[in-house]
């Protein structure tokens, strides 16, 4: 199971093009579609959308995936 994380958390992810940071907007946990693609979500397994802080791309993302961002 992943961390658990709530919306307004600033929060960072690995990508393609190295490490992205952004903050949470929404918590799903049931499936729910992104992007024309279902994707699979739980209480015990949540998704979480992410605004990145660069652009305006929201990303989807397993707890897992995730850590938390010091803002100090």
């Amino acid at each position: 199971m992943g961390s658990e994380f709530s919306v307004g958390d600033h929060v960072a992810w690995n990508s393609e093009a190295g490490e992205v940071s952004g903050t949470i907007t929404k918590v799903h946990t049931s499936d729910f579609e992104y992007k024309g693609h279902n994707r699979r979500a739980s209480a015990d397994e949540p998704q979480y959308e992410i605004k990145s802080d660069k652009t305006d791309h929201i990303a989807a993302h397993k707890g897992s995936a995730l850590h938390l961002v010091d803002d100090e």
